[in-house]
């Protein structure tokens, strides 16, 4: 029985995470639950799991209590873990858990950095990642990959696009691997005309057609963000450069990615879409272990369509690509800002478009640094959050949805 340890155990990837647990009782147990704010799911869960530690990023630890709400705060946190289970809050709280249950696996789910230092911590120790946190790899890979080296930790994709490439390389020779071809739905926007992309609500950005994911990711799945992102990941997941990586429509969601080898085959994996399914191979690797998910019905498909993407609507895709050229600390920046801007968009501040302006903006601001540790990427975040708040504000006020001098949430 693996002992499993979930950073971001309320958001949409832990919440699945949990699902295959729930279903897999023989095969995993859970030793530490670990949220950002939402008291009320950590509460449930932990009382249903009986985790031996909780931890709660957004709680100040005993030492920074100093008015009532704070304590409060912490002993909300205390009251909602089983007996005996030690419980942590703040910065450290995430490295504090996975350090203290010593799991065989961490579902690393969170998003940002945050949880960075407590994945490299985890490797550190020789502790397996089930790495579902793009941004921790994209900005730190060197880092991530010289603990597991020393360490002979494994990290381990959760994306469903990741997982297939994985699938597909077992037992494969990688020298022999001349292309990875990522796939993407397109969204909910890939047969809208470039006219209309100004007017998108927030609401139809939310409306993705085949994937149910967490308001971030999906906005970014609207914008071809996340498959830039998910080119970076590729190329440092799998040894290719950018140049390897390619990038299809497939409006179905039913294949995940294929691998091209120099013979002229191609090898790719196929599921409906659901995330369980990955996570599940991720958490059982090497095993492959039994499941009730549905068995793929192709007749009853029909067919499986595949079509190019359109830069021209969809920069965010070019704008990750030239990140992961620039290197070092760009992709930390491509990170944060469209954090920021994403956030900006689901408020009603910014239009769709803005999405691209705001993050090229920031990063044409930014010289490239070469990463050489963990607190020199949280300082470039920090400066690429305020530089992407300023910049999204002037926009905002020059288009008319913020008058100058408003209270921004």
């Amino acid at each position: 029985m693996k002992r499993v340890a979930i950073l971001g155990s309320t958001g949409s990837v832990g919440h699945q995470a949990l699902n295959v647990i729930r279903a897999q009782p023989a095969s995993f147990t859970v030793v530490g639950l670990a949220a950002g704010r939402n008291l009320a799911l950590l509460r449930d869960q932990a009382q249903e799991f009986r985790p031996e530690a909780l931890a709660l990023t957004h709680a100040p630890p005993p030492a920074a209590r100093t008015d009532g709400q704070n304590g409060s705060a912490w002993a909300d946190l205390q009251s909602c873990s089983p007996d005996g289970a030690r419980v942590y809050a703040g910065a450290d709280s995430l490295r504090d858990l996975t350090l203290s249950t010593k799991p065989d696996i961490v579902v690393a789910a969170t998003t940002g950095l945050v949880g960075l230092s407590a994945i490299l911590a985890a490797l550190e120790a020789g502790i397996d990642v089930a790495l579902a946190n793009k941004e921790s790899l994209i900005a730190a890979s060197d880092l991530l990959f010289a603990a597991a080296s020393r360490s002979g930790a494994a990290i381990l994709p959760v994306d469903s696009e990741h997982s297939a490439i994985f699938q597909c390389l077992v037992g494969e020779d990688r020298s022999r691997v001349t292309r990875v071809i990522l796939t993407a739905s397109g969204g909910p926007f890939r047969t809208l005309p470039a006219a209309a992309m100004a007017k998108i609500t927030p609401e139809q950005a939310l409306a993705h057609p085949t994937w149910q994911m967490g308001p971030k990711i999906t906005i970014d799945s609207a914008t071809l963000m996340n498959k830039g992102m998910e080119v970076l990941e590729a190329g440092i997941l799998f040894g290719r450069t950018l140049d390897y990586v390619d990038v299809v429509i497939h409006p179905q969601s039913i294949v995940h990615s294929l691998v091209e080898f120099s013979d002229g085959s191609v090898k790719a994996q196929l599921g409906y879409p659901d995330m369980e399914l990955p996570i599940q191979y991720a958490l059982g690797y090497p095993q492959r272990l039994a499941s009730s998910f549905r068995p793929l019905d192709l007749a009853a498909l029909g067919q499986l369509t595949f079509e190019a993407p359109d830069p021209v609507r969809f920069p965010c895709l070019s704008l990750a690509r030239e990140a992961g050229r620039l290197g070092g600390t760009a992709p930390a920046v491509l990170c944060a800002a469209d954090e920021v801007v994403v956030r900006w968009f689901l408020d009603g501040r910014l239009p769709f478009t803005a999405i691209a302006t705001v993050i090229e903006a920031v990063l044409n601001e930014h010289p490239p640094q070469a990463v050489e540790s963990v607190e020199q990427l949280l300082a470039v975040e920090r400066w690429a959050l305020e530089q992407s708040e300023e910049t999204a504000r002037r926009m905002a006020h020059r288009s008319g949805r913020m008058p100058v001098g408003a209270e921004t949430r």
